[in-house]
């Protein structure tokens, strides 16, 4: 009976590793669908460990998500070469940014994630079971996306909270997942947050996941992530008047060098 259920395993397995060869869709569901059940898995035990070691929400709680993360781009087969992250040693809090590309952005994000910085995220997160408890634990900020005025009063309460517990807090100021080789334009809320906190604002860059990662083609094959962490920009002294040029200008900054990492012209 071992034997059998062996066999009819092992020709399981190799059957999976044909079709994974042969089809292009049936790889990128396979490994779409590992990714999203190490999440669960991990994010389960993550939680576990966070409960015993800081017994509750605390910001302390990413460094252990932070370990367990960073080992999923051995699974994946996915390298990254960092650099500038002592332009994360700024006294006091900040506002960080980075473009936002696919469900990949995690292991992204835990592989340069600075302490005591916490993410925003929408709301909906929050009821994605052990990843939701998990990102709960860690300090991650809900917010309503659909709501503007709620939105508006959390970002108002974030600019205190940086200030007062002097954490980071990172953002996605595409709003969305783009995962087409360029940036979507940036919405206002983590300059008016910057500025209101009078913090730097630090860009950071990943090279596109295109040559990889591609939904649209059913592409997902091993690759390599360049990251950059930019110079900070100072906000001391701007107004809500200046939060227009701000965003601008670290949108240039971040595209041109979202192109020079990627390789494109």
């Amino acid at each position: 009976m071992e034997m059998g259920w062996l066999l009819w395993g092992t020709a399981v397995l190799l059957l999976l590793h044909v079709l994974m060869e042969l089809s292009p869709t049936v790889n990128f569901t396979l490994r779409i669908a590992f990714y999203c059940v190490l999440c669960l898995l991990a994010s389960a035990l993550a939680a576990v460990a966070c409960l015993l070691v800081n017994g509750g929400r605390t910001v302390k709680n990413m460094r252990i998500v932070r370990a367990v993360v960073k080992t999923f781009k051995y699974f994946f087969g996915v390298r990254f070469e960092v650099k500038g992250l002592e332009n994360f040693k700024v006294e006091g809090p900040a506002v960080i940014l980075s473009n936002h590309q696919s469900v990949l952005d995690m292991m992204g994000l835990m592989e340069v994630l600075p302490d005591n910085c916490v993410q925003v995220a929408k709301k909906e997160l929050m009821y994605m079971g052990s990843v939701g408890l998990i990102m709960y634990l860690g300090g991650v900020i809900f917010i309503n996306r659909k709501s503007t005025s709620s939105a508006k009063m959390v970002m108002s309460e974030v600019a205190k909270t940086m200030v007062a517990e002097n954490v980071k807090v990172w953002v996605y100021p595409e709003g969305t997942r783009n995962c087409t080789g360029d940036l979507l334009p940036f919405k206002k809320g983590a300059f008016h947050l910057a500025v209101q906190a009078q913090v730097p604002v630090i860009p950071v860059v990943y090279s596109s996941f295109t040559s990889f990662y591609n939904p649209k083609t059913k592409l997902f094959t091993s690759g390599k992530i360049k990251v950059e962490v930019l110079p900070p920009i100072e906000t001391k002294g701007l107004t809500s008047d200046d939060v227009t040029d701000l965003s601008d200008r670290c949108f240039s900054t971040m595209r041109e060098t979202l192109f020079r990492l990627s390789g494109h012209p």
